[in-house]
């Protein structure tokens, strides 16, 4: 991964479907819809933002998990609802008063391409078709919905020399 650029991260931003979700969507009989997310990313999320990290989230669809997951993980750059994300992006540097060379986005498919090109380093997870991977600085090694956030916030960290001082305060 890119260690310089992952050293610079004051902002984690990504997408939903096909980021922290494997991008399927589910629907009840009643027509309640149904996400998954993996621990694993929600673990790596919180330690991010214990380390000073803010996290936010840009989607283009609203939806009643999500809120739930947002709130569980206290994410409150939450952007849901996002037809132009590009917007939202510059809306998310104006409030977090954080520069986008120092913004991370994670996205998976074309409404992403504007923030990913406008962010100092762009993320797309392993199954991203091909043709929004040519334009991400990094490639994670796992899948959307599977580890792919995780692997991110993992990096950054790492990048920011903060790995060890995690592993030791969970080992004591």
């Amino acid at each position: 991964m890119n260690k310089e650029k992952l050293a610079t991260i004051k902002l984690l931003l990504l997408d939903v479907d096909g980021v922290l979700t494997d991008g399927k969507i589910t629907y009840t009989d009643n027509g309640k819809e149904i996400k998954s997310f993996n621990s694993k990313d929600g673990l790596g999320i919180r330690l991010l933002m214990d380390c000073g990290i803010k996290v936010g989230i840009i989607t283009g669809r609203k939806s009643a998990a999500l809120t739930h997951r947002c709130r569980n993980l206290g994410i409150e750059l939450l952007f849901d609802g996002i037809t132009d994300k590009v917007k939202a992006f510059n809306t998310i540097l104006k409030k977090t008063k954080i520069s986008a060379k120092q913004t991370a986005f994670a996205g998976d498919d074309i409404l992403d391409l504007g923030v990913m090109k406008l962010s100092g380093l762009s993320i797309c997870p392993a199954d991203a078709p091909a043709y929004i991977q040519k334009y991400a600085d990094i490639v994670t090694v796992q899948k959307g919905g599977e580890g792919s956030v995780r692997e991110i916030c993992d990096e950054i960290l790492k990048a920011k020399d903060k790995w060890e001082t995690i592993i030791d305060k969970y080992m004591s």
